[in-house]
């Protein structure tokens, strides 16, 4: 049965419209170059609403620059991006965005409480006021990520899974619907790791969605429902018992990964 879905101005719309305007981050024929080569070709991306999906390939393979894309971050070649159906411009407020750890200046003098504040500027206006009520929200965010004990603390002094919560504290912060995370693992000790992992969980059991670039394959099946893998261009995306499979890992991975562990991670959860 074909699905249809009536418009706003009542015109009916095929499936792959219904999914678009469903769809909390939608792509298409995405493509972003760093002089003649690019670095994410023609990419297609329907993130599914309520769920946990993770963008994967290997190093190159245009993940980050994919997401940098769809926030608008990296100015690609051409290709479209709707969020919750909308132009990106119109529904901004509706993403949290937590950036690689590597590419955030540590040293700069300020306050675990005032990072996370800075995650309500859409909210306040660039002179707005930070009242009790929005240190009240930022505290909470803390306490979500078990940090609220370290909010005067200076941002540089921290390690760097602390400093991962932090930025996860700010995000959460925002109250979004579209969680955007880039290798939010990355560098962090095991038990940031677990904590991370489980209030990106708790956001999706919320009814929130979660999209993460991530590097590790063999935890791919623990954290995720869905994946998308990639290498400059987009191999496979689905549930992950459908994608994360030898046949998609081996074109996207090659000969960096044996056959073995390519057979065994896919493997793992079945």
């Amino acid at each position: 049965m074909n699905l249809t879905l009536a418009s706003a101005d009542g015109a009916r719309l095929g499936p792959e419209m219904a999914a678009l305007a469903h769809s909390p981050l939608a792509i298409r024929g995405l493509t972003v170059s760093y002089g003649e080569k690019p670095a994410v070709f023609s990419v297609d991306m329907t993130v599914t609403a309520g769920a946990m999906t993770a963008i994967i390939g290997p190093n190159g393979a245009g993940k980050s620059t994919l997401l940098k894309a769809a926030l608008g971050i990296v100015k690609p070649l051409s290709g479209s991006v709707t969020v919750f159906g909308k132009p990106l411009a119109e529904a901004r407020g509706r993403i949290a965005y937590v950036p690689q750890r590597a590419s955030v200046d540590w040293d700069f003098p300020t306050r675990v409480i005032d990072v996370v504040t800075m995650g309500l500027y859409r909210e306040l206006g660039l002179l707005g006021r930070i009242g009790a009520a929005h240190k009240a929200r930022a505290m909470a965010a803390l306490e979500r990520v078990d940090m609220d004990g370290f909010a005067t603390r200076q941002i540089g002094q921290l390690s760097g899974g602390q400093q991962q919560r932090v930025f996860l504290a700010r995000a959460l912060a925002q109250g979004a619907d579209l969680y955007l995370l880039d290798e939010p693992f990355a560098g962090v000790d095991a038990a940031t790791e677990k904590a991370i992992i489980a209030v990106l969980k708790t956001l999706r059991d919320e009814g929130r969605t979660v999209v993460a670039v991530h590097h590790d394959l063999s935890t791919v099946r623990d954290y995720f429902e869905r994946v998308v893998l990639m290498n400059v261009r987009k191999i496979a995306e689905g549930p992950v018992d459908e994608a994360f499979v030898p046949e998609y890992l081996q074109e996207a991975y090659g000969g960096r990964l044996a056959t073995a562990q390519i057979d065994q991670l896919s493997l793992a959860g079945a």
